[in-house]
């Protein structure tokens, strides 16, 4: 992940074509009456030894005779040509290359490499980047770029399209050109061997003439990089995204245990909801959903209140919406009786509301206000069919003079139809109203904010601090992996798989194992009766299909029976099968359980993924699941849970109490941090689980372990780093822990700016400040550790409650090369080396990560902070205004 030499691709100044040519239709061709028709103000120019001039333009017969260095060069000779290329542009100093031919993969060099794999190693000799190879090129028209073979170019604006497919992005500048829709930057990535995803989301996330980022994604090769800028380019606008291949389906008869029930593409929704971004599913709907969030992003909730002049439009509207996860607002019975007044005589007031087939604009007007004022409502949506007797511009015009009295009016329109309805929706679209062609793309429209929303939510949550009691034994559990490793295998017993599970707190019912139908009955007698007796077989992935279970057994004599007959009936179902005996319970009486499961299982390109839902024997037959990336806070493991249709069955029914939420979400918890502690888990399954009111129970479970290659990280998303915690002492003696800072830290970090004093406030912020609001502190308390780092100093207050006395942060680039920091300590503790402890702490972990230069602007009024740099080695100098001056401090050895 690397934003070097990127603004060369986007805003360069000089461009060679090497392979341009004068017939007509070559790419050489193309590329070169592209470049020269929009208009960049650089030099443009050809390289082909068999042309005096290219499209008008001297041409020069190699890249060592071109006047100047091109800062890009587009590639299109042919595919034994392009590294002698790549390896002359770099020797000239060109920073990066798009690679136009798409068959560099299929074609061997002398040394019988792929000729791509030699021309990405040329390219890193010379710290080239690469575009591509099979890149259609780039557009980018506020600086007058258009490196590409479209047939098209782009219109001007504020979306960025970004995409593997050259064929989809023809496709979307030919119909998007015919809407008028215009774009900051349109590019086709291509094989993505070097620039990728990642990349571009990191330039664009940061670009001011981007307003929102739209990515169409055939396949995702890297994983870690792309979450860690999708996360950090959400943050700062709308990311949205098409993926293809939804229908992909593992294969059940190669995938071992949950992993069957996991289907790629629901890994990848996972992925996108937990980075923030939105999800579409085709072109329309992703410029419909860009459209909608430009006009109307400031609704929110998922309570929708409908309008309409007939009944069909409404319950179409209503069923969109169910299905798509919203709710139809429950109006106040004080909005009832408002609208009961303004309708005609016996009309129901309620939601959907029917106005009636010939309602006039002053009835529309009335009720929507009416819906609008009711606290219950996040966002309306007016429906309309054209009728002889009103005219739609009319009733138009009424919403319109709604939307004008009430700024931030969340109003949303659909005036359906075709010809008759064109004027109306002009007079929508002038008055900034987001409005839609039918009632189905008007709620999906409202879905898309709604879901954005709680992408943000996720990405800016505060989860509330685990109990402090949760002090899982890893050494203990990591004692149990080791012995399943050694066993070769990596197959736990399910005592070890329940005793790992206990070791971080997650109640388990004891497993005895017999080895012998004989053995089986002793045991009984000492586990206690009722019990469950079940086949133990590496080779029976379902032992029920074989009468492998049996329960409620009351007696020796059943317990022999019962083991008696699973044997028998093994040895003439599954003859080949190893049985290695058997597993002893006692029966657990919980009336109200639901049965559930969770399962680890191991994504080829997201890692460890958390599946969650209904249990029991019919898991693959219900298939009503969610699924999860590691690591899961509390409010992670709700909406976890939420997306399930378990969820309604977790709430009171009737006489069965509620189950205890709090207690599962604690559940999910746990195990997403067995599986940060102990990665070389690859599989977990716990099913049934047992959820009431009195909390849960682990019934079976079973694990598996792999060693991990050295180095390795399996995890999409880094995780606490509690190995960075130290022990430290202050000058006046008191302890302080020293640890980087969780989302949970926001209560203390608001504490902190609370008892700072005005002047340090200023010193930090550079302008006075009284709070900071939840969003600002969001982004200061939610740290993405691959890429930034703040160390807190903490300790116990007068009321026994942790508190934050002082602050450390950095934001490193994504080339690692600088970390800028940022350093607060409360007022009153001046004087005790806290500054000194956390500025010595960032500049070791900012020297660990390889970073060159740690840097921080400081007021040049902050002799304080200017006292302290000093002596830690910085130099000063000026800053970009008389106000501030520059600390930096190199890092490398010995710096």
């Amino acid at each position: 992940m690397s934003v070097r030499n990127l603004v060369h691709l986007f805003e360069p100044r000089s461009v060679a074509v090497v392979g341009a040519s004068n017939t007509p239709r070559h790419v050489g061709n193309v590329l070169m009456r592209n470049l020269l028709e929009a208009g960049l103000a650089g030099p443009v120019m050809p390289v082909n030894p068999k042309h005096r001039a290219v499209a008008g333009v001297l041409a020069y017969p190699d890249v060592g005779s071109l006047p100047e260095t091109p800062e890009m060069a587009v590639i299109c000779s042919p595919d034994d040509t392009v590294e002698a290329a790549i390896e002359a542009l770099g020797a000239r100093g060109t920073r990066v290359s798009v690679i136009v031919s798409d068959g560099l993969s299929r074609r061997r060099d002398a040394q019988g490499r792929s000729l791509r794999d030699a021309v990405v190693a040329a390219a890193r000799r010379h710290d080239m980047r690469l575009l591509g190879p099979g890149s259609l090129g780039l557009l980018v028209p506020h600086v007058g770029l258009n490196a590409s073979l479209s047939h098209v170019g782009a219109l001007p604006g504020k979306l960025a399209f970004v995409s593997q497919s050259g064929a989809i992005c023809t496709a979307v500048l030919d119909w998007a050109r015919a809407k008028g829709i215009g774009f900051s930057h349109f590019v086709a990535l291509g094989d993505c061997v070097d620039i990728d995803f990642g990349d571009v989301l990191d330039y664009l996330g940061t670009d001011p003439d981007t307003s929102a980022i739209l990515l169409y994604i055939d396949e995702m090769r890297e994983r870690r990089n792309f979450m860690a800028a999708a996360r950090a380019a959400a943050r700062n606008k709308p990311v949205l995204a098409v993926k293809s291949g939804r229908g992909d389906e593992p294969d059940d008869a190669r995938v071992p245990g949950r992993a069957a029930l996991v289907r790629p593409d629901d890994v990848f929704d996972a992925a996108l909801r937990r980075a923030g971004v939105l999800r579409v599913y085709d072109i329309d709907e992703l410029f419909a959903a860009v459209e909608t969030l430009g006009r109307a992003r400031t609704l929110r909730g998922e309570h929708l209140a409908i309008l309409h002049n007939g009944g069909g439009t409404g319950v179409m509207a209503v069923d969109e919406l169910r299905l798509g996860g919203g709710r139809c607002a429950t109006l106040s019975p004080e909005t009832c009786a408002k609208l009961t007044a303004l309708l005609p005589a016996g009309a129901p007031a309620g939601n959907p509301l029917d106005l009636g087939v010939n309602a006039p604009g002053q009835r529309y007007a009335q009720c929507l206000k009416a819906v609008l004022a009711d606290p219950g409502v996040n966002a309306v949506l007016v429906l309309h069919a054209p009728t002889a007797t009103t005219p739609s511009e009319e009733i138009a015009e009424a919403v319109i003079g709604v939307a004008r009295e009430r700024t931030g009016a969340r109003i949303l329109t659909s005036w359906v139809g075709a010809g008759a309805m064109e004027a109306a929706r002009r007079l929508f679209a002038e008055a900034g109203l987001p409005t839609y062609d039918t009632p189905s793309s008007a709620v999906k429209a409202f879905l898309h904010v709604m879901n954005f929303h709680r992408n943000q939510e996720m990405l800016m949550q505060t989860p509330p601090s685990l109990p402090s009691g949760f002090q899982p034994d890893v050494d203990g559990a990591r004692a149990i992996v080791a012995r399943a490793l050694a066993r070769g295998d990596g197959v736990m017993t399910e005592p070890d798989a329940k005793a790992a599970l206990a070791a971080y707190g997650i109640p388990v019912v004891e497993t005895r194992i017999a080895q012998t139908a004989e053995q089986a009955v002793t045991l009984g007698e000492q586990v206690g009766y009722p019990l469950a007796l079940a086949l133990l077989s590496p080779d029976i992935a379902h032992r029920w299909d074989v009468g492998g279970v049996a329960l409620h057994l009351g007696s020796a004599v059943e317990v022999q029976a019962a083991a008696a007959g699973m044997l028998e009936r093994v040895a003439q179902a599954m003859p080949q099968a190893r049985v290695t005996g058997f597993s002893l319970q006692r029966m657990v009486p919980r009336t109200n359980a639901r049965q559930l499961f969770v399962a680890v299982t191991t994504d080829p390109l997201f890692g460890p993924v958390i599946v969650f839902g209904e249990g029991g024997r019919a898991v693959e037959v219900l298939r009503d699941h969610a699924i999860g990336l590691p690591p899961l806070n509390l409010p992670l493991a709700r909406e976890l849970i939420a997306r399930t249709r378990t969820d309604k069955l977790l709430q009171a029914h009737r006489d069965r109490p509620a189950a205890d939420i709090d207690a599962l979400c604690l559940t999910l918890v746990k195990i997403s941090q067995m599986i940060v502690d102990m990665p070389e888990i690859v599989e977990l399954d716990v099913n049934p689980l047992f959820a009431d009111e009195r909390g849960v129970i682990c019934i079976d479970a079973h694990m598996r372990v792999e060693r991990l290659a050295a180095g390795e990280s399996r995890l999409a998303i880094r995780p606490y780093p509690q190995g960075l915690e130290r022990r430290e002492r202050m000058r006046d003696g008191r302890e302080i822990l020293l640890r980087p800072i969780r989302p949970e830290d926001e209560p203390a970090h608001h504490a902190l700016i609370a008892r700072m004093s005005p002047e340090d406030l200023r010193a930090r912020f550079f302008s006075y400040v009284r709070e900071l609001r939840h969003a600002q502190m969001a982004r200061l308390t939610q740290v993405d550790y691959d890429r930034e780092m703040a160390f807190i100093a903490t300790a116990s207050g007068a009321d026994g409650e942790p508190e934050t006395l002082g602050v450390v942060r950095t934001v490193t680039d994504p080339d690692n090369q600088a970390a800028e920091f940022a350093i607060l300590v409360r007022s009153d503790l001046k004087g005790q080396g806290l500054g000194r402890l956390l500025m010595t702490l960032i500049i070791e972990y900012c020297r660990s990560r390889g970073t060159t230069e740690i840097k921080g602007l400081i007021l040049a009024s902050n002799q304080g902070m200017l006292g302290l740099a000093r002596q830690l080695g910085f130099r000063v100098e000026p800053g970009p205004d008389a106000d501030t001056v520059v600390a930096r401090l190199g890092l490398e050895k010995g710096g």
